[in-house]
């Protein structure tokens, strides 16, 4: 008996594509009969080898569609007309790339041919319609491509009027081939030669089976580098099942569709490289699955609901969000309304947007933008910069579309908008690449000439405070891009569900990344060391200290010395030249980067770095990075000067052979895409979205580098194994918020604000009545003035009040600024609030009861010896795979209370601190004490001591005149302490360290 089964081979799902493509199936299809379906059927002896096209759907398609210029040819060449043609197409494609002719037709002689009409815009003529519908869209199987062996075929071939777009090799998972496995081997056992498979001929090369899809658009032999082209299932790799078929049927039912296809090849498909690089030389980038998707619902929501939505996309750092945000501002431009009568709407045949803004700190986001829509459109110079509000309106006046500006420039951006409510804005915040340039001023308080920076810490914080004016709400749609949104982020820019949290519109998580290779697990070998130090009491008394603060503080000391640096610096510089340059990591180009606590400590490792170096026989050179300039013990540094050359050159030159190390204290932790970085040495406080975004400098692939996870390491000098998972866990999967922030902590804030009798409503009043009616800054600062001096001064309030009081104007100035654009409602007392304390704060003097105390302590103490020992060796981080949940951050307007420190006698403190970062390490030897202490009095006995160092009171002649006590010092006892005098003056990071204890031991 015969039982009828399914069809579970290789061909059937051949089958299944090609009858969602074209309404049937070649088996089925007669003789001369037509698909029903978007898509032709091919016959693969239609297929032209040498050319890689289908020469009779090329033809019929030029003849359908523009004989008259065909004619031209016909009647000048009338016996190889055909072969003119397709020898300038050959020629053509050779030298540009078949996305060149795509776009931009194809000349001979005097005629032009249109090789691809484009899909039609709302605004496009019935023309434009008609001529899209004209297109010959086919799939061809068992496409025989190979010149030289006549039975090697390619299962299937989608071509647009003729020409190749998409090559496919399918794999059945249950007859043991995987697209994962054989179909990626295949391409890459083929012959990259034969036509069809050459760089460029085609847009994309896929493998897909049942379960999962990948693509390359350059075939290399073994070196071909595969993308995943998937969903995503629970937050990380593959597809979700599919109820009405494959995991992978999206492929051929959503993204083969003809209006997809067309859109794919306007709008995204990219040929990177310059003008005068030759074809192979290029990139040609096809979008992966998450960024295809995350710009097309991004459109489709703004085109049916209109002007004034806000939308999150957490995508994962390394993802590529770069091109996601090029592409979304590209296409925004040219999102039309569904309906006249949306929020925005003017008409349906009149863009949504005038003009689309981004907000970005990454310098090369400008040419990036200016490059890729040079190619996409034929509309020129639509690409202008803006810092001003002024600037702004001069473009849009002078027609331009996509306008760039930083987050600094951001608020002046803000005035502009709100300024120009006749117009609508799309507005995309590239808020991940924000760190380059270290805190910014607040410009509310540049504007007052204040100089105290502002308590925004980084770009998310930034964008809310200068969105504050609600007023804006109306006329500007806000797309932001981050990998690791806060609580604030999530709440202003997230998406509402009915049970009050907040979730991102759209999520490719740093779960699903890792897990399809796109980017590299930085957290799988993490090696952590513990500093041991042992402290002394170098006085008689037994003073009582609040205990934490002078753990604390005593820590801070011993990390930040010299001696410490210096010893710190040697274990990362062997480190490195072990596992790095000897390893061979990265073919021979691995680098690593120094993560330090500040600019200063970035300048002493820098320092510590080169003495170990040239004591090397400098192997290789290390660079330093860090804004602005730096003054240390009367010394002034800058990047450029240390480094030797402009400091917007520094990122160039990193990437040169010869320079493996860079030393950076907050530049470059965000923003920074180098793939050659595989090392990292941490010794600063990373936590939250820092730790996160700072460690993934390291998560760049490099394909031709063969960058894999296990050559990544980081070594760790601060931080446990526990505190960067806390870090890591929220941005794992996907990040929410539990509620909204409860905006009634406002309501008492300003209540134990108004009491402390600092300043008086009416005070309030008139200033907000001034600032905003444009007055100088010259008629604001009596105002802020009184009020200061009442804190400073007349109401004798103690340093803990100060504090608490501060604390308090602090909250709320970032609660309300931050919410203020959120709230379904206004409070115009806390508008008013918000501004005078704005101003106001950085005027109030208020000193840290326990500082002077603390200070003291250091002089009651001495470092008597320090170590460090591995304590973590490689070991992998496991993060959360559960959706993280944040809550919101509605503080605890209590403040600061007295009596919430303990106090402990400073030998209890000394001996806790010891026993908690002393434990196993052997004390340095008494001899070396001994020879320390004897220097100390060498240099109290010295005749300039008193005079020119103990009571000079200007830092930079004492430091001068330490510098050459010492040195007189250390000359007279040059023979009978020869080593040390070695050491003091050939060893310049020993010399620094040897200066500092001494410096502190005279305190």
């Amino acid at each position: 008996m015969n039982i009828a089964v399914s069809n579970t081979k290789e061909i059937a799902l051949e089958q299944a594509i090609e009858r969602r493509l074209t309404g049937t199936i070649s088996e089925e299809l007669a003789a001369g009969a037509t698909a029903p379906g978007p898509y032709r059927i091919g016959r693969p002896t239609d297929f032209d080898a040498q050319l890689a096209i289908d020469t009779a759907l090329f033809w019929e398609f030029l003849e359908t569609t523009q004989g008259k210029a065909l004619a031209k040819l016909k009647t000048r060449n009338p016996a190889d007309w055909q072969a003119k043609i397709l020898g300038q197409f050959d020629k053509l494609v050779k030298r540009k790339g078949l996305l060149h002719v795509l776009k931009k037709g194809l000349p001979v002689d005097d005629a032009h041919f249109t090789l691809m009409y484009p899909a039609p815009l709302a605004s496009s003529a019935q023309r434009v319609h008609d001529n899209f519908a004209a297109n010959i869209w086919s799939v061809t199987r068992q496409v025989r491509h190979n010149l030289a062996n006549a039975n090697e075929s390619v299962d299937m071939v989608l071509f647009l009027n003729g020409l190749p777009i998409v090559t496919l090799e399918l794999k059945n998972p249950w007859t043991g081939q995987t697209a994962r496995y054989h179909g990626r081997k295949q391409y890459r056992d083929r012959d990259a030669s034969q036509p069809l498979l050459q760089f460029g001929r085609a847009l994309v090369h896929m493998t897909a089976d049942q379960d999962e899809v990948w693509m390359a658009t350059k075939l290399s032999g073994t070196s071909t580098y595969f993308l995943p082209f998937n969903k995503g299932h629970n937050e990380g790799a593959g597809n979700p099942p599919n109820p009405n078929g494959h995991k992978t049927s999206y492929l051929w039912e959503e993204v083969f569709a003809p209006a997809s296809m067309a859109g794919i090849i306007q709008h995204f498909v990219l040929l990177e490289g310059k003008s005068t690089d030759l074809l192979a030389k290029k990139t040609l980038i096809f979008p992966r699955y998450h960024q295809l998707d995350v710009v097309r619902r991004l459109l489709t929501h703004a085109a049916e609901h209109g002007v004034g939505h806000s939308y999150l996309v957490q995508h994962s750092a390394g993802s590529g969000k770069s091109n996601s945000v090029t592409w979304a501002a590209y296409q925004l431009i040219e999102t039309y309304p569904e309906r006249a009568d949306l929020p925005g709407a003017k008409a349906v045949d009149a863009p949504l947007f005038d003009s689309v803004i981004v907000v970005t700190d990454r310098r090369l986001l400008d040419k990036q933008l200016r490059d890729n829509i040079k190619d996409f459109s034929e509309v020129k110079n639509i690409v202008a910069p803006a810092m001003r509000s002024a600037d702004l309106k001069a473009a849009l006046e002078s027609g331009k579309k996509i306008i760039i500006t930083t987050i600094q420039k951001f608020p002046f951006i803000i005035e502009g908008i709100s300024d120009l409510s006749d117009k609508r804005f799309a507005v995309i915040i590239d808020e991940a690449h924000s760190g380059q340039s270290g805190l910014a001023h607040d410009k509310m308080n540049q504007a007052m000439g204040g100089g105290e920076e502002s308590d925004i810490e980084d770009a998310q914080d930034k964008i809310l405070a200068a969105m504050q004016a609600r007023k804006m709400r109306g006329n500007a749609s806000y797309f932001a891009f981050t990998a690791t949104p806060k609580n604030t982020t999530l709440e202003k820019f997230g998406t509402k569900q009915p049970d009050g949290r907040f979730r991102p519109f759209h999520l490719y998580s740093m779960k699903q990344a890792i897990e399809e290779g796109f980017i590299l697990d930085v957290l799988a070998n993490y090696t952590t060391y513990k500093s041991y130090y042992e402290i002394q009491k170098s006085i008689e008394d037994n003073p009582l200290f609040d205990t934490a603060k002078a753990q604390k503080k005593l820590r801070a000391h011993v990390e930040r010395s010299p001696q410490t640096i210096s010893t710190k610096a040697e274990i990362m510089v062997e480190d490195f030249i072990a596992n790095v340059v000897n390893a061979k990591k990265l073919r021979g180009k691995g680098k690593g980067m120094i993560v330090t606590q500040d600019i200063e400590t970035a300048i002493l490792y820098y320092k510590a770095v080169q003495a170990h170096l040239e004591a090397r026989g400098n192997p290789f050179k290390a660079l330093v990075a860090f804004s602005g300039e730096k003054e240390i013990k009367g010394n002034k540094y800058s990047e450029a000067e240390m480094n030797g050359f402009p400091e917007d050159k520094t990122r160039e030159h990193f990437d040169k052979d010869e320079y493996r190390l860079l030393v950076v204290a907050n530049k470059y932790l965000t923003g920074f895409d180098q793939p050659k970085l595989c090392a990292m040495y941490v010794d600063k406080k990373l936590q939250h979205v820092l730790a996160v975004q700072a460690l993934s400098r390291l998560n760049r692939s490099a394909p031709k580098l063969g960058k894999r996870t296990e050559d990544l390491f980081v070594l760790d000098f601060f931080n446990s194994v526990e505190d960067i998972k806390a870090a890591f866990d929220p941005f794992f999967t996907v990040t929410t918020l539990s509620e909204a922030t409860d905006v009634n902590v406002l309501h008492e804030l300003k209540a134990t604000l108004d009491d402390a009798g600092v300043y008086e409503w009416s005070e309030v009043e008139e200033f907000c009545t001034r600032y905003f009616g444009g007055e100088d800054s010259q008629a604001l600062s009596p105002l802020l003035d009184v009020s200061a001096e009442r804190f400073n001064s007349e109401l004798e309030l103690e340093d803990p009040e100060k504090i608490d009081f501060k604390i308090k104007a602090r909250q709320f100035v970032k609660i309300y600024g931050q919410m203020a654009s959120i709230m379904p409602f206004e409070v115009l007392a806390w508008e008013k609030l918000f501004w005078f304390l704005k101003f106001l704060i950085p005027k109030l003097k208020v000193q840290d009861p326990d500082r002077d105390a603390l200070d003291a302590l250091l002089e009651a103490v001495d470092l008597s010896s320090y170590g460090l020992e591995r304590t973590k060796l490689n070991h992998g981080i496991g993060l959360d795979a559960s959706e993280a949940e944040m809550d919101p951050q509605n503080p605890n307007p209590r403040g600061y209370r007295e009596g919430d420190t303990q106090e402990d006698p400073l030998e209890e403190i000394i001996r806790s601190f010891n026993e908690r970062w002393f434990q196993g390490w052997s004390a340095t030897p008494e001899e070396q004490r001994v020879k320390f202490l004897n220097l100390v009095s060498a240099v109290q006995a010295h005749a300039d001591y008193e005079e020119k160092y103990k009571s000079n009171p200007d830092p930079y002649a004492r430091d001068l005149a330490f510098d050459k006590i010492m040195r007189e010092v250390m000359l007279r006892r040059r023979k009978e302490e020869l080593e040390l005098y070695k050491l003091h003056a050939h060893d310049t990071a020993f010399k620094a360290s040897l200066y500092q204890s001494i410096k502190e031991a005279l305190r």
